[in-house]
């Protein structure tokens, strides 16, 4: 019995040893120690045939919802861009013209109104005419333009550009050389150029410019002039070689005809003309503009309401008809005169051609009427006219006739009025 008893208490002591070695792995793993015991057999066996799996600190993944579609704003249908509105042109006083308003037959650089409306479907001619040394008095043809702009060339002389185009004049010259300024005139009225020659930088210029199939010259080897050589008189001073050269309006349209190029002007501009003048002017019978080379003076003649001019105190004649010449408007035009690098003449010191800029605006006086009206000048593009404004921004009218542009630097002092 006792051997019994032994027995028992040895398997209840075996019992509970195996029970405190389960209990123990048990905790070593409930407890996450980094030292284990060695496992027994039965415990390799098991992990033999066990599939390994990595433990690892990332919490295992949740189902990721399925993403529902991002509402797009919805897009808003463009708005055209609004335009300011055009402000409405102010109308003219009644009587007042220019070209939104011009009749079939008036002529849109005088305001006048012409016998036979077709001269007006032709193209205006600009032509450069002589106006030093006096022996070149009296030109032929000035009366018979439409505009004449009288500029500085060098050596305080001055030159004369006269524009034709409701009528012709069947001589005109003496014909001389061009000036910078002639890069831009016929621009202003769509018009062909004619003149004899120019220094060689103003002729590189004059062909590359884009209305270069309207000039006219023996420059381009072209006709449309010839010589005349006065007989001399004995006592009076010889006329050089280069004052004989003339033509007439008849000879350069010509040319234009045969080139297809005598056409009505696209104008895209023009100044404006009344018959009676706008208020406010103050009194201006005489005008004289001193020029340091030459003097030029206009004296208003009420019978005609015309300006008739002298130059260097004798009249000056227009040869064609033997008549004084008379324009119906003086217009002094104030603006930058810049001497550049065009050599014009080498005799003496030498001289450099003049860039007369007339684009922006500038100062202006206006005497028609035997009235004086003052304010400003503008010309924004180059195909514009030169147009006038009274301090206000009111359009300063012409007369209807012929324009005479008298050019002067800013600042010019002898500009004198009585």
């Amino acid at each position: 019995m006792q051997s019994k008893k032994y027995v028992l208490i040895i398997l209840f002591i075996g019992i509970l040893g195996l029970f405190l070695a389960a209990c123990t792995a048990a905790s070593t793993q409930t407890n996450g120690n980094t030292t284990t015991t060695a496992p027994t057999e039965a415990v390799a066996q098991v992990q033999a045939t066990a599939t390994a799996v990595p433990v690892t600190n990332t919490p295992a993944p949740t189902e990721t919802p399925v993403p529902t579609d991002t509402p797009i704003p919805p897009t808003k249908e463009p708005t055209a861009t609004v335009e300011p509105p055009t402000p409405e042109a102010t109308p003219l006083p009644d009587g007042w013209y220019d070209l939104s308003n011009f009749p079939d037959d008036m002529n849109p650089l005088t305001g006048e109104i012409v016998d036979d409306p077709a001269v007006l479907d032709r193209r205006p001619i600009a032509l450069k005419i002589s106006n030093y040394p006096p022996l070149v008095r009296p030109q032929h043809g000035l009366n018979r333009a439409d505009l004449v702009f009288e500029h500085l060339a060098e050596g305080g002389a001055t030159r004369f550009t006269a524009v034709y185009y409701s009528k012709d004049a069947h001589t005109v010259g003496s014909i001389r050389s061009a000036r910078i300024i002639d890069f831009e005139i016929p621009v202003m009225y769509d018009a062909a150029l004619g003149y004899s020659g120019s220094a060689g930088g103003n002729k590189d210029r004059f062909a590359l410019v884009d209305w270069f199939d309207r000039i006219v010259s023996p420059d381009f080897g072209h006709g449309g002039y010839y010589r005349d050589y006065p007989e001399q008189v004995e006592g009076e001073e010889e006329i050089d070689f280069w004052h004989t050269m003339f033509t007439n309006t008849e000879r350069i349209r010509a040319i234009l005809q045969e080139r297809g190029l005598d056409v009505a002007p696209q104008l895209q501009n023009s100044m404006v003309f009344s018959e009676k003048p706008a208020a406010g002017g103050t009194p201006a019978k005489e005008i004289e503009i001193r020029y340091s080379g030459n003097d030029a003076f206009w004296w208003y003649d009420q019978s005609d309401s015309r300006y008739y001019r002298w130059t260097d105190g004798e009249r000056h004649l227009d040869a064609n008809y033997d008549e004084q010449v008379n324009f119906k408007n003086i217009v002094v035009v104030a603006a930058e005169h810049v001497e550049s690098w065009i050599m014009e003449t080498e005799v003496g010191q030498g001289a450099h051609s003049i860039e007369i800029q007339i684009w922006g605006e500038g100062p202006v006086s206006i005497f028609r009427d035997g009235q004086r009206f003052d304010g400003h000048w503008e010309r924004k593009d180059p195909k514009d006219m030169l147009t006038f404004y009274d301090e206000d921004g009111n359009s300063i009218p012409l007369a209807p006739g012929n324009t005479w542009f008298q050019m002067v630097p800013l600042g010019f002092e002898k500009l004198i009025v009585d």
